[in-house]
Protein backbone atom coordinates (compact mmCIF):
# COMPACT_ATOMS: atom_id res chain seq x y z
CA UNK A 1 0.00 0.00 0.00
CA UNK A 2 1.07 3.50 -0.60
CA UNK A 3 0.06 6.74 0.97
CA UNK A 4 1.27 10.17 -0.98
CA UNK A 5 1.53 13.33 0.99
CA UNK A 6 0.12 16.82 -0.17
CA UNK A 7 3.39 18.12 -1.01
CA UNK A 8 3.47 15.19 -3.61
CA UNK A 9 -0.11 15.30 -4.95
CA UNK A 10 0.46 19.08 -5.26
CA UNK A 11 3.79 18.15 -7.16
CA UNK A 12 2.30 15.85 -9.37
CA UNK A 13 -0.96 17.76 -10.21
CA UNK A 14 1.66 20.74 -11.31
CA UNK A 15 3.56 18.22 -13.40
CA UNK A 16 7.01 19.46 -11.65
CA UNK A 17 10.09 18.36 -11.82
CA UNK A 18 9.54 15.89 -9.24
CA UNK A 19 6.11 14.55 -10.48
CA UNK A 20 7.45 11.29 -12.38
CA UNK A 21 8.31 9.50 -8.92
CA UNK A 22 4.91 10.20 -7.45
CA UNK A 23 3.18 8.74 -10.40
CA UNK A 24 2.80 5.20 -10.14
CA UNK A 25 1.97 5.23 -6.65
CA UNK A 26 -0.61 7.90 -7.41
CA UNK A 27 -2.05 6.10 -10.37
CA UNK A 28 -2.33 2.89 -8.96
CA UNK A 29 -5.28 3.80 -7.04
CA UNK A 30 -5.65 -0.10 -6.09
CA UNK A 31 -3.16 0.36 -3.74
CA UNK A 32 -3.01 3.62 -2.71
CA UNK A 33 -4.64 5.38 0.69
CA UNK A 34 -5.48 8.81 0.85
CA UNK A 35 -5.71 10.53 4.24
CA UNK A 36 -8.64 12.61 4.32
CA UNK A 37 -6.22 15.94 5.46
CA UNK A 38 -4.22 15.39 2.39
CA UNK A 39 -7.69 16.01 0.59
CA UNK A 40 -7.86 18.82 2.74
CA UNK A 41 -4.62 20.94 2.40
CA UNK A 42 -4.53 19.95 -1.82
CA UNK A 43 -8.65 21.05 -2.08
CA UNK A 44 -7.81 24.30 0.19
CA UNK A 45 -4.51 25.16 -1.94
CA UNK A 46 -5.58 24.39 -5.45
CA UNK A 47 -8.87 26.67 -4.55
CA UNK A 48 -6.81 29.40 -3.59
CA UNK A 49 -4.61 29.44 -6.53
CA UNK A 50 -6.87 27.96 -9.18
CA UNK A 51 -10.80 28.18 -8.05
CA UNK A 52 -13.42 25.68 -7.14
CA UNK A 53 -14.29 23.97 -10.37
CA UNK A 54 -10.25 22.89 -10.35
CA UNK A 55 -9.74 21.92 -6.62
CA UNK A 56 -13.51 19.28 -7.05
CA UNK A 57 -11.42 18.02 -10.40
CA UNK A 58 -8.71 17.48 -8.11
CA UNK A 59 -10.34 15.93 -5.28
CA UNK A 60 -12.41 13.91 -7.72
CA UNK A 61 -9.40 12.15 -8.55
CA UNK A 62 -7.62 11.85 -5.15
CA UNK A 63 -11.31 10.31 -4.33
CA UNK A 64 -10.43 7.39 -6.80
CA UNK A 65 -8.33 5.63 -4.13
CA UNK A 66 -9.60 4.79 -0.65
CA UNK A 67 -10.04 7.68 1.73
CA UNK A 68 -8.89 7.53 5.26
CA UNK A 69 -10.70 9.15 8.08
CA UNK A 70 -9.17 10.65 11.30
CA UNK A 71 -10.62 8.08 13.62
CA UNK A 72 -9.30 7.77 17.11
CA UNK A 73 -6.25 5.04 16.67
CA UNK A 74 -4.72 7.25 13.74
CA UNK A 75 -5.01 10.24 15.86
CA UNK A 76 -3.62 9.13 18.88
CA UNK A 77 -0.51 7.54 16.95
CA UNK A 78 -0.36 10.92 15.17
CA UNK A 79 0.24 12.65 18.52
CA UNK A 80 2.87 10.37 19.78
CA UNK A 81 4.80 10.75 16.28
CA UNK A 82 4.23 14.66 16.37
CA UNK A 83 5.16 15.09 20.26
CA UNK A 84 8.50 11.97 19.50
CA UNK A 85 9.80 13.41 16.22
CA UNK A 86 8.03 17.20 16.16
CA UNK A 87 5.98 17.20 13.35
CA UNK A 88 3.82 19.61 12.30
CA UNK A 89 0.06 18.35 12.89
CA UNK A 90 -0.83 17.68 9.39
CA UNK A 91 2.35 15.41 8.80
CA UNK A 92 2.04 13.36 11.86
CA UNK A 93 -1.42 12.61 10.66
CA UNK A 94 -0.29 11.23 7.11
CA UNK A 95 2.78 9.49 8.99
CA UNK A 96 0.51 7.92 11.33
CA UNK A 97 -2.23 6.63 8.39
CA UNK A 98 0.71 5.61 6.62
CA UNK A 99 2.22 3.57 9.72
CA UNK A 100 -0.69 2.14 10.64
CA UNK A 101 -2.14 0.44 7.50
CA UNK A 102 1.52 -0.35 6.42
CA UNK A 103 2.13 1.68 3.77
CA UNK A 104 4.78 3.48 2.19
CA UNK A 105 4.83 7.12 2.56
CA UNK A 106 5.62 9.22 -0.79
CA UNK A 107 6.59 12.83 -0.52
CA UNK A 108 9.26 16.14 -1.17
CA UNK A 109 8.62 17.20 2.33
CA UNK A 110 11.73 17.13 4.04
CA UNK A 111 10.09 16.65 7.53
CA UNK A 112 10.11 13.04 6.40
CA UNK A 113 13.43 12.94 5.35
CA UNK A 114 15.56 9.56 6.85
CA UNK A 115 12.43 7.98 7.89
CA UNK A 116 11.77 4.27 7.89
CA UNK A 117 8.74 3.76 5.36
CA UNK A 118 9.40 6.94 3.50
CA UNK A 119 10.51 7.88 -0.18
CA UNK A 120 11.62 10.83 -0.33
CA UNK A 121 12.50 13.10 -2.66
CA UNK A 122 14.13 16.34 -2.22
CA UNK A 123 12.31 18.88 -3.72
CA UNK A 124 13.35 20.91 -6.98
CA UNK A 125 13.34 23.72 -8.72
CA UNK A 126 11.38 24.48 -11.87
CA UNK A 127 13.26 24.68 -14.90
Amino acid sequence: MNVVDSSAWLEYFADGPNARYFAHPIEDTEHLLVPSICMLEVFKKILTEKGETAALEKAAHMHQATVIDLDPSIALNAAKLGFTLRLPLADSVVLATARVHKAILWTQDSDFEGMEGVKYFPKQKKQ
